[in-house]
């Protein structure tokens, strides 16, 4: 593909996946994130070319004009979008796969000093959302997603989602019912991947887990209740004081006040900005 083909490419890809985007001309001059990924491709070939000083130095220069940092030995596919930009890095063995998308202050990073892959790969469509960490020589598989901050350690799966510290699935669809799958479906195509992790729909995993938990003690509790109540018919004087019942719902719903709260504080900055 020659090089004309390979930016309107670009343009494209960053009309379809930013509606910010009203001109040619404005993705030309004021999107930092392209800029970033076309010094890149010019530093990458220096790269493999031995060139490895000049390759830095054009690498430095980037960083320093977009706020963007991808080391030049960094494998990048097609249609790659990095929105806003600002903060990102790309370690040097880090590969990423076509049509991914990053959002701002996104790291793919390693976690040892030892030579050889020590970056992260990515798939094809994967989507990783504002302030997340990818660490170390991991693969996130077609499709996977990252929520806003989460740290990820560990392989993802296709089509699964991760959120939290550290990362946990949150959606996994080989294991979803028929019904879910087709309201998750509804809700992607009404709302898309929330990449700033405030929605209500997409919880914490810690908020998951108490609330499973809470659902395991309740049915204990009813169990414990009804062998009392047995013992009791049989003449034995157990249980007389009856024990405090757990309301899940109640906790389902404070979590869901709490991420209705953080949206709101979201959405009083302007998007523009």
């Amino acid at each position: 593909m020659g090089v004309i083909a390979r930016i309107k490419e670009d343009i494209e890809s960053i009309y379809h996946r930013d509606p910010a985007a009203n001109s040619t001309l404005e993705i030309l001059f004021n999107y930092p994130g392209m800029h970033a990924i076309w010094i890149h491709r010019v530093s990458h070939k220096l790269w493999l070319a031995k060139w490895h000083f000049t390759a830095r130095c054009l690498s430095t220069f980037s960083r320093w004009l977009t706020g963007v940092e991808i080391h030049p030995g960094a494998i990048i596919g097609r249609r790659f979008f990095i929105d806003h930009g600002m903060g990102v890095v790309i370690g040097e063995t880090a590969e990423i796969g076509d049509d991914c998308t990053l959002y701002h202050s996104v790291t793919l990073g390693g976690t040892t000093w030892q030579a050889g892959k020590r970056h992260p790969t990515l798939g094809n469509n994967v989507v990783i959302g504002a302030g997340a960490k990818v660490l170390g020589p991991i693969t996130m598989h077609d499709g996977a997603r990252v929520g806003s901050n989460s740290v990820v350690v560990k392989d993802v799966a296709s089509d699964h989602t991760v959120v939290g510290i550290p990362g946990r699935v949150v959606a996994s669809p080989t294991n979803q019912s028929k019904e879910k799958t087709e309201r998750r479906t509804e809700m992607a195509k009404k709302y898309g991947f929330d990449a700033y992790a405030v929605s209500p729909d997409n919880p914490d995993p810690v908020a998951n887990a108490i609330g499973q938990m809470l659902d395991h003690m309740h049915l204990m509790d009813s169990k414990v209740q009804e062998l009392c109540q047995a013992i009791q018919q049989m003449g034995g004087e157990v249980c007389t004081k009856k024990l405090p019942e757990l309301t899940v719902d109640a906790f389902d719903e404070a979590e869901r006040n709490a991420a209705s709260n953080r949206k709101q504080d979201i959405d009083k900055f302007d998007p523009s900005i």
